[in-house]
This record gives structure tokens, sequence and C-alpha cells, in this order.
């Protein structure tokens, strides 16, 4: 299942969804955690120190190794050089598990312990000073768009996405990579806006979208969600006196999380189940091939020096069978 967390800048995204990770690696489930945001805080939110975080490998700087595995035997593809963020799989690309070991995760991942299991964390790492000027942060989410195209999963699998803030991630096909959005939102007239903006862009796609409010103080703030967001309003978060001491590096069990916080990564946990039902393996290819097309007419053409309308296999479809299907060697 794949999970993305979304939400306009300081809404709290990215401490909701390292809670929704926590929760899942309790429950002993397999996860894969990626922090697609410019401001790259998703492991100090899952307990790194300083050090730690910014010792975790940015999937960018390994974008030739990522395109040279996936690109696999697949003869649509001439070679890695000519893949872009958008290239779809076919007959003969490397496929990406969650529960496996490759060497997209030996060279990407690290393994963050928690109390009570652990996950595997991916960065697309931070936006430089070397890239001032000269490149969007766009470039550097490219390697997790890659691999989501190349991802097949499961019912009790997770990869969880922070993705970065506000409608960035509309500048892609990556919005539609997902089997559930969850959009956080305070209860104000700014984080109400994204939620406008993410739905009226999303609905075109089918893209599934639930609203987390946080930050939610009393009725009035609950009631002021409600109506705006309506039957999208899946579950409020309010204070947490655990994420508190968590911000201030004194960390406590996470078993000491609040019961109502808890129950809201239940009823998460739950929609995203209850999500699997509605997949469809053949609209996500289509939609996989849709932006391919569209970027590859806009820019990669020109970039890559080749037609890569070229690239599509028009009789593959990521889905279960494709999950079955030996990898190349």
């Amino acid at each position: 299942m794949k999970i993305a967390f979304v939400g306009k800048g300081g809404s709290g995204k990215t401490t909701l969804s390292s809670l929704f990770i926590r929760h899942l690696a309790a429950t002993r489930a397999p996860v894969i955690a990626v922090d697609a945001d410019i401001n790259q805080h998703l492991g100090a939110a899952l307990g790194l120190d300083e050090v730690e975080a910014a010792a975790l490998p940015a999937m960018g700087a390994h974008l030739p190794l990522i395109k040279d595995y996936l690109r696999g035997s697949n003869p649509r593809i001439a070679s890695a050089d000519t893949m872009i963020k958008t290239t779809p799989p076919g007959v003969g690309s490397r496929l990406l598990r969650i529960a496996e070991d490759n060497p997209v995760y030996e060279a990407c991942a690290r393994t963050v312990r928690l109390d009570d299991g652990e996950v595997r964390l991916m960065a697309t790492g931070p936006f430089t000073e070397s890239d001032l000027g000269v490149a969007c942060y766009h470039s550097k989410v490219g390697a997790v768009e890659l691999c989501l195209n190349h991802l097949v999963d499961g019912r009790g699998e997770f990869m969880v996405v922070d993705m970065t803030a506000g409608s960035d991630s509309f500048a892609s096909g990556m919005f539609t990579r997902f089997d559930m959005t969850f959009l956080v939102a305070e209860p104000t007239r700014k984080g109400i806006a994204v939620y406008r903006q993410y739905k009226e862009y999303a609905r075109d796609f089918g893209v599934a979208l639930r609203v987390v409010g946080n930050k939610v103080q009393g009725p009035d703030d609950l009631d002021f969600l409600r109506e705006e967001v309506s039957e999208d309003l899946l579950v409020t978060v309010g204070h947490s006196d655990w994420v508190r001491a968590m911000e201030k590096g004194r960390p406590r069990p996470f078993g000491q999380l609040e019961e109502t916080n808890r129950h809201a990564l239940r009823t998460l946990h739950e929609t995203v189940d209850a999500s699997y039902a509605q997949r469809d393996w053949r609209r996500y290819s289509r939609q996989m091939v849709h932006f391919h097309l569209k970027n590859a007419a806009s820019w990669g053409n020109e970039r890559t020096g080749v037609d890569l309308a070229a690239q599509v296999d028009p009789a593959f479809v990521l889905d279960e069978q494709a999950m079955a299907t030996p990898q190349p060697a």
C-alpha cells in the first residue's frame, strides 16, 4: 500500500506521517518511509539525531544506479541515460517490492529501529547550495517517482511518503501514485485553501483523498473543519504531550502516546486497508503512461534526444501478475 501525507508548510504532516509510520511498525508490518519534502525532517521525527539524519544517503545522488537497476533487460529502454522520472516499466524491467533486498535499497535506505519494530528510511536529499539557480526541487524527487512507478506492493505492506508542502507535488504525476493521500489541514483559512487546491487538481485522476485535521483545540475548530471539508474529514488530532516531548529531544516510549491519538492512527490504518479493495492496476498503469507521454513531449524528448514514447510497453500492466513474474537477472 502506498500512502502520501500532504499539506501546507507547518501543518504537521511530517509529525503525523512519522506517527503513522511508528504505528505501522508497531504492528510488525513491512514499512519503507520516504522523506520527499524539500525540508528534510522525517528522520528527526523518527528519532534520528542530527548526525544520523545528515548521514542518510540522498536518493538523487544515486539516480544513475536506480535507473540502471530498474531498466533491467527492458528492450524499449536503450540506456539508463534515456530514462526520465516518469519512465514506466515494461517486460524486462526490474520491479521493486517492499520486503526485499535489492541494490536500490542497499544504496538508498537505512534501517531505523523504533520502540516496537523497525522501518527502512529513504530520503530525496536536501536542496543544496550547488542547486541554487540551476535546479528545481522536482529533479530531486524524480528518484522517488521512478521507484513508485516500479513498485509492486500488496496488502499489509507499506510505503509512506512525506511529500513536499503545498501543491508542489502536482509538478509531476507522482500525486497519482498512491492508494491513499492524507491531507493534513489546520482549522484555518490557509489550511483549507491547500485542501481545496489539492481537491480540484486531484478530482480528474481519481485520487483517494481524506483530510486529517491537526492542531484541533476545541469544538469550534472541529465545526470549522466539518463545514469546510465535509465528508472528506476523516479524523482530527489535538495537542500531544508525547509529540511535544519528542520535539524537545526527550522521547517517550511510543506506547505512551495518548489514546485519542492512537485511535486516530488506527483509523488511518483501517482506511488505508479498506482502500486496497478499490485498487485499479489498469488505471494506475494508464496514468503512468499519460504523464510519461506528457513529460516526454514537453521536455523529455529534447533533453534525451530520443522519442520517449517508444518506451511505453502497451501490453504491460503493473499488477499482481507482474508481481509474480521472476525478476530479470
